[in-house]
């Protein structure tokens, strides 16, 4: 029995098109990995430090790419990157064709997926090294990725992720927070 494995992208989207894009990227198991929360304010560790520049350094590498707001959280991050269809910066050879959609084993050059797989290997052998751990894997097999369609949802976007360390405790990743039951969350409903 052939086990596929089942793809969390829209079908059919050109994911190497102009636009900007929220991504979620956690660690695997949820470990807190990155650092703490403090007082609201987010603390890196070395790991974290790894991550966060990785995330800078995605826009330096890639001209067609801008990272634009994010926060590396204890065990996952959230940003926005968006992908400029600017010919000059980002060259010919990045451009994927119009309706080209990625597949499992089929890259696309300057896609979404290409470039978070990209951070996400680039921070996994840092770690790693770092560590003494080749090999380990550091990050959940998927990311959650949402597009971006309009400035009311952008903006909204925006402050979550900014405001994001100050709502850890609440947080469904905090592997701390509190369970509330089903019987509970009606009731605050």
């Amino acid at each position: 029995m052939l086990n596929h494995r089942r793809s969390i992208r829209l079908p059919e989207y050109d994911y190497s098109q102009e636009g900007a894009y929220y991504v979620t990227i956690c660690a695997r198991d949820r470990k807190c990995l990155f650092g703490e929360i403090t007082k609201g304010q987010m603390e890196l560790n070395p790991y974290g430090e790894i991550a966060r520049n990785e995330w800078v350094k995605t826009g330096e590498l890639r001209p067609y790419v801008m990272p634009d707001v994010f926060v590396v959280m204890p065990n996952h991050i959230h940003g926005i990157l968006i992908i400029t269809d600017d010919d000059h910066c980002r060259g010919t050879m990045h451009r994927a064709p119009t309706g080209t959609t990625e597949r499992f084993g089929k890259p696309v050059a300057g896609s979404l997926p290409t470039i978070i797989r990209c951070y996400t290997a680039a921070v996994t052998r840092q770690i790693n090294k770092l560590r003494n751990t080749p090999g380990h894997k550091i990050w959940q097999r998927n990311y959650f990725e949402h597009v971006i369609r309009n400035d009311k949802s952008y903006d909204r976007i925006r402050q979550y992720i900014l405001e994001n360390p100050l709502y850890w405790a609440q947080d469904d990743k905090n592997p701390d927070r509190p369970t509330i039951n089903k019987k509970m969350k009606n009731e605050i409903k």
